[in-house]
């Protein structure tokens, strides 16, 4: 069950990145990694640092456990209470947030960028694009609620297809650029046009689930003490994370001007396997794990955290050399065209492949931070955040020197592995974490063929560059291709080859 919940909001997910990645193709194109992409893209992080604060991360940490939990004891009535009692919080919280928002913009971009202060124009342009983004602000929680509640009655598609219209909304705006002052004004009116059509596609799969989305009478019932004792040490969590970004925006507007952008970009790439394979397992293993907690299967739980850790070393570790052996090719195919020129590509390779390091414990952070929110344990996680965080913001602050914006990347990969070696060390003490044969199995077969897939592309490199004059339009399109393929099909003979050994061994030794 926990693989075909996770397969089916991996396909919208992965549907999604490749929307995104159409929108980001036609943003390089329009914006390029100059002063108006910077000041774009710091308007679009505002509103994304709350959302990551408040919304997906430390929400669905709360809400779900308590939402899964009184819809399996006390049936859907209570439930339905939960739910209206919880949407209307948010959005008293939502339309507060956005007043202050829009009241102090000046203040905020000024805090978060710095270094823009120092060129009026640049500041000033900043200011205006996050002022049309921030009632982004408004489908903050709301369209996270929403999609919780789908999760908990075994409904994902909705939520997880629901960024595709922020995507499509973009695209359309960027593309439609001649009718605004510039492309930056163009794409912020996209995110506000994506944020509407996000909230009324959840509105309309939690109705035709036949689940209410009344308000009612705020009032301090059992299950919103319940959540909001959850959420409060969730926010703190996920800002620490958001801490770590925050540092990179700031540090970055101290650097040379697309420093922000080229960080943006490898981030993008950085985010496909991170969501496709770590938000899908962890938005379909918290659910199951909350379930099967509720009903005292503790050992259960376990098994499913290991699976769900087996899956993310078996797909997110040849991700992460992918990226780091060949990111500069992929980002020339992807965005090495208008504005954005080859040394914008080599600068945002430097920052994908520190990016890379990281991956495969920021996917398999996923199950692991699910596994202690599926028991209502919020606070342990960020105690742990905030080792690392400090960890992390410490290192960016030594290696942005030598390394610029790459120094930034590398100590956001560090932090992350520190977070979840933490985590994973804590869950085995505590007799959380149980690794069946067969997923051991899977892990070591994973390593081992993502081994042989890096060989196979540092050896290959040079000679499939040879390949590049076969699509003049995009040179490095088809030797990309075919040395992506040659190492697919490396890793998948050489793992497959280590399990069947293993199986082999085991049958004869019993």
């Amino acid at each position: 069950m926990l693989l075909k919940h996770a397969s089916s909001v991996a396909g919208w997910t992965l549907l999604s990145r490749l929307f995104g990645f159409l929108r980001d193709l036609v943003m390089a194109s329009a914006l390029g990694a100059g002063p108006l992409a910077d000041a774009f893209m710091v308007a679009f992080r505002l509103p994304n640092h709350l959302r990551a604060v408040l919304g997906e991360g430390a929400f669905n940490a709360a809400f779900v456990p308590t939402y899964a939990a009184v819809l399996e004891r006390e049936g859907q009535g209570a439930a339905a209470d939960c739910r209206a009692q919880i949407l209307t919080w948010v959005a008293l919280v939502n339309v507060a947030l956005l007043v202050v928002a829009l009241g102090m913009t000046g203040a905020i971009v000024r805090l978060l960028a710095p270094g823009f202060a120092d060129e009026p124009a640049r500041f000033a342009l900043t200011v205006e694009l996050t002022r049309i983004t921030f009632p982004y602000l408004l489908r903050l929680s709301t369209v996270t609620l929403l999609t919780g509640v789908l999760n908990a009655h075994g409904r994902f598609a909705a939520g997880a297809a629901a960024p595709i219209l922020l995507n499509l909304a973009m695209t359309a705006a960027l593309l439609s650029a001649r009718h605004f002052p510039d492309a930056g004004h163009a794409a912020a009116v996209g995110v506000l046009a994506g944020g509407v059509v996000q909230l009324a596609l959840l509105l309309l799969a939690v109705w035709r689930a036949g689940l209410s989305t009344r308000l009612s009478w705020p009032r301090a019932s059992r299950p919103v003490r319940t959540f909001a004792r959850r959420f409060g040490p969730a926010v703190l969590g996920a800002g620490g994370v958001q801490i770590a970004v925050f540092a990179d925006t700031v540090i970055a507007s101290l650097l040379p001007a697309g420093s922000i952008s080229y960080l943006y970009y490898a981030d993008r790439l950085y985010q496909l396997p991170l969501a496709v394979i770590g938000i899908a397992l962890g938005t379909a293993i918290l659910p199951a794990l909350a379930r099967r907690v509720a009903a005292g299967d503790e050992a259960g739980a376990a098994r499913e955290l290991g699976r769900g850790l087996a899956v993310a070393v078996v797909a997110g570790v040849p991700c992460a050399v992918v990226l780091a052996l060949l990111g500069d090719w992929i980002l020339s195919v992807l965005f090495a065209r208008g504005a954005f020129g080859p040394a914008d590509v080599l600068a945002s390779a430097r920052a994908l492949a520190a990016y890379s390091v990281g991956l495969p414990a920021a996917i398999m952070l996923r199950p692991i931070v699910a596994a202690l929110h599926a028991r209502g344990d919020t606070a342990t996680p960020v105690k742990a955040l905030l080792v690392a965080t400090l960890v992390n913001v410490l290192l960016k602050l030594v290696l942005v020197a030598p390394l610029r914006h790459a120094g930034l990347a590398a100590a956001t990969s560090v932090g992350v592995w520190i977070y979840a070696l933490l985590l994973l060390g804590l869950l085995w003490r505590r007799g959380f974490l149980g690794v069946a044969p067969y997923d051991r199995l899977l892990i070591v077969g994973g390593l081992v063929g993502s081994t042989a897939a890096g060989a196979a592309i540092v050896l290959g490199r040079d000679a499939f560059l040879q390949l590049s004059f076969v699509v003049p339009a995009s040179p490095m399109l088809v030797p990309l291709g075919a040395l992506v393929g040659l190492g697919s099909a490396c890793y998948a003979v050489v793992a497959a080859a280590v399990w069947l050994i293993a199986c082999l061994s085991r049958a004869r030794s019993a």
